[in-house]
């Protein structure tokens, strides 16, 4: 049950008779009158239980774009249901919740639910609310009702606006352009003719020796190398970076790295998790594998644990023992890595290359440079002593063989991209 603006209205109205006739009768004759009369109202209205709902199925939208969902609403009942109904939804689904809504006897209608989600994940509806009025508008029938539903807010991937520059230098790399390459761990790929400019340890002495004419090798890099990256979603990626979260930033890194690396035709494999393993994505399959991924780690969120690289590299084993280009996605902080990850990364990099790829924040180096103030000077300090712990993690990644990429959120994505592209020129994947 609900009650209008209207009720109060006709509440107010008996003032009048109390000013007139100031007796207890008065007032507790007028209240029963706009109690029946509540009632008789209410009880007229058609029942909300009359209503069937049917929603249609779940959707998926980038993260700042909208879309929409459709919700049937049928009338099973033999009289005329004119109300309000509310699609609860939570507020970072960006919903419009409230439609007027007038379904005659026995039909159908379809009621539009724009979505426009503000918050990368899931996000699922509550309840269904009606509320039918009765013919005088004073009160009305309500009824709740759950209806399954929910939206899923996509990374919105800003990288892929590099993605066609690094592909022309794939294409570069791999012989689909004009140009050849030739490197420490390539594939043979054929023999053309010397030309002025040939570096002269590529020469064939056989196949010169055969024709009567300088041949020389050209060379691809090689494909079907295993990529493995690792996303961190420990509290170390709980902090937020130019208001979002650290997370979203090396998740961005990591689907531009995804998206090359198909192209390359490498294996990628791809692990979320702190304690445990919250998401997998693996394939070869340029087509699909980018669309998997982004769809996968859409749900992925950070959480308030230590990382337990033991566990992670346990994972990691399990996917091969084939040599492999391994990029741990983590924040580069000194009392995390050197806690938890160093101890594990020597049983690593005696097999395989390994990459950590740290977001940097920006607001650091902002607040290492303004020394304008007594305050700005202490927050100098501050800045440059954290630094200075970053700086000391990464010679230690280095000494054990760790090639390591601290950059802010715009310009990380771009700098994994060309280290992969660099390690695929010179045949150390």
């Amino acid at each position: 049950m609900a009650l209008s603006w209207r009720a109060a209205v006709v509440a107010l109205v008996g003032l009048l008779p109390v000013v007139v006739w100031p007796t207890a009768d008065t007032v507790r004759w007028w209240v029963l009158a706009v109690c029946a009369l509540l009632v008789v109202d209410i009880l007229a209205a058609p029942s909300p239980k009359k209503l069937s709902f049917t929603r249609s199925a779940p959707t998926q939208v980038r993260l700042g774009e909208s879309t929409s969902t459709n919700l049937l609403v049928t009338n099973t009942g033999r009289r005329r249901i004119k109300g309000v109904l509310r699609d609860a939804w939570p507020p970072s689904a960006g919903a419009l919740e409230r439609h007027q809504v007038d379904i005659p006897a026995g039909e159908r209608v379809r009621v539009v639910v724009a979505l426009t989600p503000t918050r990368r994940g899931d996000r699922r509806s509550d309840l269904v609310t009606t509320r039918v009025w009765g013919p005088f508008g004073l009160g009305a029938r309500q009824r709740s009702k759950e209806v399954e539903g929910y939206v899923r807010a996509l990374h919105p991937f800003p990288a892929r606006k590099h993605l066609p520059s690094r592909l022309a230098v794939l294409r570069e790399l791999d012989g689909r352009a004009a140009v050849r390459t030739r490197g420490q761990g390539t594939e043979f790929d054929s023999l053309r003719d010397y030309v002025d400019g040939d570096d002269v340890r590529s020469i064939d002495w056989r196949a010169t020796a055969r024709r009567m004419a300088l041949v020389v090798r050209t060379w691809q890099p090689e494909q079907h190398k295993r990529i493995v990256i690792v996303l961190d979603t420990s509290r170390t990626s709980a902090g937020r970076i130019d208001d979002a979260p650290r997370l979203d930033a090396a998740m961005d890194a990591a689907l531009l790295l995804v998206a090359l690396a198909g192209h390359a035709r490498d294996r990628v494999q791809l692990l979320a998790g702190d304690r445990v393993v919250h998401a997998r994505v693996a394939g070869h399959d340029r087509a699909r594998l980018l669309h998997e991924a982004i769809s996968t780690l859409a749900p992925v969120e950070p959480r308030l644990v230590e990382a337990d690289w033991t566990a992670l590299a346990t994972e990691i084993t399990r996917l091969g023992t084939q040599r492999a280009l391994i990029v741990l996605l983590t924040p580069l902080e000194s009392a995390a890595v050197e806690e938890g990850l160093l101890p594990v990364l020597p049983a690593l990099t005696a097999h395989h290359r390994v990459v950590l790829a740290s977001v940097a924040d920006p607001a650091v180096e902002r607040l290492r440079r303004a020394r304008t103030s007594a305050v700005d000077v202490y927050g100098a300090v501050a800045a440059e002593r954290t630094i200075a712990l970053r700086e000391r993690t990464a010679t230690a990644l280095h000494a054990l063989g760790v090639d390591v990429l601290d950059e802010p959120p715009d310009k990380l994505p771009v700098k994994l991209a060309d280290h992969y592209l660099m390690l695929k020129r010179q045949g150390l994947l």
